[in-house]
């Protein structure tokens, strides 16, 4: 089993086909096709079932390609990192992204980090926060975005800023960010709610819990963005955090309140692993994506949101 081999796999698996993949790495069917059947043979497993409309995984390729995929990628973060001489920090490094943020974020962040570290060539990966913390654990994400989090044996935390939940309806609601909303508004109406299990969902319930009172359920989805579409359909109003609505409300395609009796808010925090010294580039990444999110709250771009000292408490 080789580099080749298992960059092949990788790609027959991610393109659906030898021939997508000889394309691209730029080399003939023949010997791609050559190099799966010998990881096949050294294993004594199948590792794709090869139908009419393409290669499809088995259980044993699945195995295998979630390792390999990992192994590339761990080998190409340690050429990027090697270098001749001392300079600029260069490298690959994963970032976790809840898709809340992703608006408020994430092209201020790669702008950033174009300008001030053009040698870290950055990865975005989204997810909810649940996923993202396991994907810490098992090292497939060099450090992420999560929230209503602390420090663990496996994981350091650093808080980032407090946001307000905010219930969000069509534009006719006429919500608005100068008048916050009571939640017995809600407890009558039907809700576009986040699936059961979600992180989201959970900090909804507890909401709710505390005034007392259980949401009246209209449709449930692991979709942010669907939550977004059936409200505007009018299937229900929703909840989400100020940086998930703050464009749509902007744009007049929504309308927006913050939440009050109780207040609702989230805390976002960066996690890194504790285990192993991270690698320079995720270093640089997580002092640079502490000082773009402070930016980016003091400024107003991030909305109804408020700076966090280092101990969790506002500053």
């Amino acid at each position: 089993m080789d580099l080749k081999q298992l960059t092949a796999l990788v790609t027959v698996a991610e393109a659906g086909s030898v021939t997508k993949a000889a394309q691209l790495l730029h080399l003939v069917q023949p010997a791609v096709t050559r190099q799966i059947k010998t990881l096949e043979q050294e294993l004594g497993v199948p590792l794709f079932e090869r139908t009419r409309h393409g290669m499809r995984l088995t259980t044993a390729g699945t195995v295998l390609v979630e390792r390999a995929r990992r192994a590339i990628t761990e080998l190409d973060r340690a050429r990027a990192e090697i270098r001749p001489a001392p300079g600029p920090v260069t490298g690959i490094a994963t970032l976790g992204l809840l898709e809340s943020t992703l608006e408020v974020i994430a092209a201020p962040l790669v702008d950033h980090m174009r300008r001030r570290q053009p040698g870290i060539r950055l990865r975005l990966l989204t997810a909810y926060s649940g996923h993202l913390q396991h994907w810490l654990d098992q090292g497939d994400v060099d450090l992420s975005l999560l929230y209503n989090l602390r420090s663990t044996p496996s994981l350091h935390v650093r808080p980032l800023l407090r946001e307000q939940l905010w219930a969000v309806a069509p534009p006719h609601a006429e919500l608005t960010m100068s008048r916050p909303l009571p939640l017995a508004d809600l407890v009558a109406r039907p809700m576009v709610m986040p699936a059961a299990g979600h992180g989201l969902r959970t900090l909804i319930d507890q909401v709710y819990a505390r005034a007392g009172g259980t949401p009246e359920i209209a449709i449930e989805t692991n979709s942010m963005h669907v939550q977004k579409q059936l409200v505007l359909a009018g299937s229900g109003w929703t909840i989400l955090p100020a940086a998930g609505v703050a464009s749509d409300v902007a744009a007049g395609s929504l309308s927006a309140a913050p939440l009050q009796d109780p207040e609702a808010t989230r805390d976002l925090v960066l996690g890194l692993p504790r285990t192993g010294r991270p690698a320079p580039a995720a270093e640089v990444v997580a002092r640079e994506i502490v000082a773009v999110v402070r930016t980016l709250v003091e400024s107003g771009a991030w909305p109804s949101a408020e700076w966090l000292d280092g101990t969790g408490h506002p500053r």
